[in-house]
């Protein structure tokens, strides 16, 4: 029973996302070793101020890669304080007078530890941080109170590390949730568009089979369009390539399209007024691209809707250009600041979609006022099904 508890904690593999040095840990470097270098100078109690100096300058150097390389830095961190407190106690220094405030930085290697490290190095981490307080409390004999205060200060590193990381794991999951309904949506829709092809092959074939005796020409037409709405058919199908679909089938309802884009525009006395406008749109546009730009088109019009504020229209636009089709949505709402957080992953769920089809999608302030969305698609969507398979 207490295997199956410890197992997966033991086999957790680390987090995703996890960054070397970056620019911001510089910095924090610099202003340790500036506060360092000022408490070390101005404390008078400070016994071996080079020593004590020189260890709060060298663990400082630890932080840049506490998430890469979080068991070392830490093991690193509490094997250097251990050994100068060992040191200190053999000279009969008292530990307060052999190390810098400034070295509280420390506490950040637990957080990092639990928030990146692994199973195993979450456990060792947790081991090697239980030696080294059980040797300090061994050899300083401190009060109870201050043995409690330290703990409660680890533990709450600790635990946030783990609230952080909980937390990042979670929105990872509802991103890959809306990933994989997004391509169900999509394998859905690609469904009912080659059913609809095949139907219309099938009824092909059983007229060139009972025209072929009487009437041998009709039936070669026939084979003529079997084929051309069999290539087109497997051209579509190529895009459903990482497309999952649930196992309860869809009934056949007509794709969304390009025409449908136009029934966006607002009727009456509705606002913010939506206004549509295609132009140069080519005839040849995959059924598949055309019910993708319809779905962003859609999202794109909701929520500027929901989100813009004192908007009075919301602009739609879908023109070619040669074998890209571009649709934008564009309101004129309040000047936006800093990137607006719709309702649930509209925006991720149409980033998805383009993707699929090999297509790009940006989402952000306009430069002036308002809120731009805006997706390029191939027409035939034919990149998109070479991307996916890679």
């Amino acid at each position: 029973m207490i295997s199956d508890l410890v197992h997966p904690w033991w086999t957790a593999p680390r987090p995703v996302g996890a960054a070397g040095p970056l620019r911001r840990d510089w910095v924090l470097v610099v202003v340790i070793y500036c506060v360092a270098l000022l408490e070390g100078l101005l404390r008078a109690d400070v016994r071996w101020r080079g020593i004590a100096l020189a260890t709060a300058l060298v663990l400082a150097l630890l932080l840049p890669w506490r998430r890469v390389h979080p068991l070392a830095a830490l093991a690193t961190a509490l094997g250097v304080s251990s050994l100068l407190g060992i040191a200190g106690w053999l000279a009969h220094v008292p530990p307060q007078d052999i190390g810098l405030y400034t070295t509280a930085f420390v506490l950040l290697l637990p957080y990092a530890l639990f928030r990146w490290g692994s199973g195993r190095e979450v456990v060792s981490g947790a081991v090697i941080i239980l030696i080294a307080d059980g040797l300090s409390i061994a050899k300083d004999h401190p009060q109870p109170s201050d043995v409690i205060g330290g703990f409660v200060v680890l533990a709450l590193s600790a635990l946030l590390g783990v609230s952080a990381r909980f937390l990042s794991t979670a929105r990872a999951r509802e991103l890959e949730q809306v990933r994989f309904r997004e391509r169900e949506l999509l394998a859905r829709e690609l469904h009912d568009m080659v059913a609809h092809h095949v139907s219309a092959m099938v009824i092909r074939a059983q007229a060139g089979r009972v025209l072929a005796g009487s009437q041998p020409d009709a039936a070669v037409d026939a084979l003529k369009i079997i084929e051309v709405e069999g290539s087109r058919t497997l051209a579509e199908m190529r895009t459903m390539v990482g497309a999952l679909r649930a196992g309860d089938d869809a009934e056949l309802t007509p794709l969304a399209g390009l025409a449908e884009i136009e029934g966006l525009a607002s009727r009456g006395a509705e606002q913010p007024a939506v206004l549509v406008a295609l132009s140069g749109v080519p005839g040849d546009v995959s059924p598949a691209v055309g019910a993708a730009l319809f779905r962003i088109a859609q999202e794109g019009v909701t929520n500027a809707r929901r989100h813009a504020r004192h908007a009075s229209r919301i602009q739609v636009r879908v023109t070619g250009q040669g074998g890209l089709v571009r649709l934008t949505v564009r309101d004129d709402g309040d000047p936006v600041a800093a990137a607006r957080a719709p309702d649930g992953y509209g925006i991720v769920g149409m980033t998805e979609r383009a993707k699929l089809l090999g297509g790009t999608l940006t989402a952000g302030p306009a430069d002036d006022r308002g809120w731009l969305v805006e997706a390029v698609l191939p027409r035939t969507g034919a990149t998109g099904a070479t991307g996916a398979t890679g």
